[in-house]
């Protein structure tokens, strides 16, 4: 599942335009190791953690192919990481009030409890590195 990529501009690219690019990238990559290690502690593989914070994000219970659309998975993907979560106790399978044939997935009190330690310690993390991918984005005004 890959994003096309956009057509490129007629504006040449300077060094300070890659040297912003390859920071801002630094920047992120630092952060989602700092997540993958948030996950970890907490026994969770980062993909886990993505799924849980997902399905809490959500306006309600998603069904495993709305989950799938969010993580930029294949279904097929996103049964087998819900079957995971089931078995780890971090996830329920509830039929759709509406449609029977649907299933829904919702997070369990300990999923909630891990997602709530975990979210915290992110938001902390963005509100220390708010300062740098400010700055790096204002360089892209230039």
């Amino acid at each position: 599942m890959t994003t096309p990529l956009p057509k490129s501009t007629t504006r040449q690219l300077s060094h300070a335009d890659y040297e912003t690019l390859a920071l801002f990238r630094h920047a992120l990559r630092r952060f989602i190791v700092f997540s993958e290690a948030a996950a970890v502690a907490e026994g969770l593989a980062a993909q886990q953690h993505q799924a849980l914070l997902a399905i809490k994000g959500m306006a309600c219970s998603p069904t495993v192919g709305e989950l799938a659309e969010r993580l930029v998975v294949r279904h097929h993907s996103a049964v087998e990481l819900t079957g995971r979560l089931v078995r780890m106790g971090l996830v329920l399978r509830l039929p759709d009030p509406s449609d029977r044939r649907r299933v829904r997935i919702a997070l369990t009190p300990l999923a909630e409890q891990k997602l709530a330690g975990l979210s915290a310690a992110h938001l902390e993390e963005l509100r220390v590195i708010r300062p740098l991918l400010a700055s790096l984005l204002d360089r892209f005004d230039d």
